[in-house]
């Protein structure tokens, strides 16, 4: 199986099982990483994203690429119904959360048209070969007036901050994955912001997949991005 070269970024179905073995490699610490280099930023990132993904008590939600469980639990505590899935057995093996645990690809979901209320995706847009057919599939899976909540990293548009910020994810970033972790997984994953298309683009492939009311957030100083978005009637 393609093992992670911080050197090469996979394409295609190359990058799939290299992503899934990465994933099932860095699961059992990948919260304590989380938590120190963003110093503990994603926590409340996580927050603003189930708090915009504003569905009432009761909603359907899928939290697609959940990892472990850090938006499940989140989107429990707000009275929503998670279902959490990922394609890395790792993590949900790795999972600490009570919400139901599928594991399942995010391109193919087994999940009835129009079967829930909403859908999260935390840090996950970069690590699928496609995004176009990513959000095909949210728009299949999300009923009409449903809502999708899409956290992930960003860079800022400040000179001075994206510097700061690049010397930051690409140099000190791998040391702690390395210290703590996998540092080949924790080289690459700063360089896999470059499969991301530009914000316009990705807004524009949304609005194509079926959703309206389409809206990109900078947070933090702009080195994180939710985008948010309601599935348009059919």
């Amino acid at each position: 199986m393609p093992t992670i070269d911080a050197d090469h970024l996979p394409q295609g179905d190359e990058k799939v099982q290299a992503v899934r073995s990465m994933f099932d490699a860095i699961a059992p610490r990948y919260d304590l990483v989380n938590r120190i280099m963003t110093f503990r930023m994603d926590m409340g990132w996580r927050r603003r994203t189930v708090r915009d993904l504003d569905l009432p008590p009761g909603s359907a939600v899928l939290d697609l690429a959940c990892g472990t469980g850090d938006l499940c639990r989140e989107l429990a505590t707000r009275g929503l119904r998670p279902v959490g899935m990922d394609l890395s057995f790792g993590m949900l093996a790795a999972a600490r959360t009570a919400a139901p645990l599928v594991q399942a690809d995010a391109l193919r979901l087994p999940v009835p048209d129009g079967g829930v209320d909403g859908a999260t995706c935390g840090f996950a847009l970069r690590n699928f070969v496609e995004l176009a057919p990513f959000f095909g599939e949210l728009g299949r899976v999300v009923r009409a007036g449903g809502r999708v909540a899409l956290l992930e990293v960003a860079e800022p548009s400040n000179g001075v901050l994206r510097w700061g910020h690049g010397v930051y994810f690409g140099k000190v970033v791998p040391r702690i994955g390395g210290l703590l972790s996998d540092g080949a997984a924790y080289r690459y994953l700063p360089k896999s912001v470059a499969y991301l298309p530009e914000p316009a683009a990705m807004l524009d492939l949304l609005r194509a997949a079926g959703f309206a009311r389409v809206e990109r957030r900078l947070l933090s100083g702009g080195i994180a991005q939710l985008i948010t978005a309601t599935r348009a009637p059919s």
